[in-house]
């Protein structure tokens, strides 16, 4: 293993340690890991296998589906034009998508979309990847849907829809495409235009790791049939390795999800959890990120069952024993073990990211094996 920075401090060496052990056991396949510390890079670390056929190493350029941990990066995105008066959280989404107050959704705000709040979590039970994939369609079926409950009493994850609404809404508010957004507004002014992605060009390709699954698919289809879960995740779109690996879903800009770095996803929030602005580029104002990163809703998520407090975009805090994120802190964590987050309070960011889909579990591990050797508290 080696560091393109050429770090050497008691995280790194424990973060290489543990890397290096997990994929020479087969327990990993490729794995990265990053992190800042008061706006500098104190863990940049990576091991293993990008592409198991190939034969391809995992490097720190290696680009990884990372799933919902993508989501976390659309709701920065929103998060810089709210700042910039492009849009706005308490906006109608039908001020910019004027169809879309159809079937009682008048009354349904950005705000709702991004914190998951909106009502509109379903997918078509029959859906395929190939209808997901039509976003123009997609959005306009969403458009016709009536919400399935009172747009910001309640929580509900919006797996798939998050993706599919805030692609509309960016469209037709910008003119321009979330991909473009993310180019042109966040990832290239932090100069990780290539290292944070909604979907792949053509050129970056070679560089994408291959998934595998590691008893993701299995946890997931043990869960009941009756599930709320698959309302949102339909059996036909669920996020497994097969999915990833499809060449469709990769060229598809779904804010829903990412394709990434820990690297950069690090960076990204290494310039939240530092005030918005990291290096001299300032991403946004202080009191919009205030905004964005404060737990607005909380309660028993309708489609997970599992309670949660959600920002704007952002999972706020963490109520485990044993916390990915403490309080203050935001982020947001992918299917099979893919996470970003920041600690403001310790001007403190971490990613990791894998290709090998497996239970939760190794980001709390890692992040507190982190903490201890920066001597941050975990919260």
């Amino acid at each position: 293993m080696r560091t393109g920075t050429v770090l050497d401090n008691p995280a790194q060496r424990r973060v290489e340690t543990i890397l290096t052990e997990l994929t020479g056991s087969g327990e990993e396949t490729g794995v990265q890991v990053a992190a800042w510390l008061d706006g500098e890079l104190v863990v940049d670390a990576w091991a293993g296998t990008a592409d198991l056929a190939e034969g391809r190493p995992m490097g720190p350029d290696t680009l990884v589906p990372a799933w919902s941990t993508g989501k976390g990066v659309a709701a920065a995105l929103v998060a810089v034009l709210v700042d910039q008066g492009v849009l706005a959280y308490e906006a109608p989404v039908a001020r910019y998508w004027p169809r879309f107050a159809a079937a009682g959704k008048e009354r349904v705000t950005l705000g709702h979309v991004v914190g998951h709040a909106a009502g509109l979590p379903q997918l078509p039970s029959d859906v395929t990847p190939e209808r997901l994939l039509d976003l123009p369609a997609m959005a306009d079926w969403l458009a016709g849907q009536r919400p399935r409950w009172e747009p910001g009493s309640a929580l509900g994850y919006h797996a798939w829809t998050y993706g599919v609404l805030l692609a509309e809404i960016l469209r037709r508010a910008t003119g321009r495409t979330c991909d473009q957004l993310l180019s042109e507004e966040l990832a290239g002014p932090l100069g990780i235009g290539d290292e944070l992605l909604f979907h792949v060009p053509g050129h970056l390709l070679p560089r994408v790791a291959t998934c595998y699954d590691g008893g993701w698919a299995a946890r997931l289809e043990r869960m009941p049939p009756e599930s709320p879960f698959f309302v949102c995740v339909p059996r036909g779109v669920l996020p497994v390795a097969g999915l990833a690996n499809r060449a469709d879903f990769r060229r598809t800009a779904l804010p829903a999800n990412g394709i990434m770095t820990a690297r950069g996803v690090a960076r990204l929030y290494a310039a939240l959890a530092c005030g918005g602005e990291l290096e001299g580029v300032r991403l946004l104002s202080a009191a919009t990120l205030k905004e964005a990163t404060t737990g607005w809703t909380s309660g028993v998520d309708r489609m997970l069952g599992a309670p949660w407090t959600m920002g704007r975009g952002f999972v706020v805090g963490d109520g485990a024993p044993t916390p990915l994120r403490p309080a203050g802190g935001f982020g947001t964590s992918g299917s099979g073990g893919s996470t970003a987050c920041a600690d403001p309070a310790n001007r403190f960011s971490f990613a990791l990211v894998k290709n090998r889909m497996t239970v939760p579990g190794l980001d709390v591990r890692l992040i507190g094996e982190v903490r201890k050797a920066l001597g941050i508290a975990g919260g």
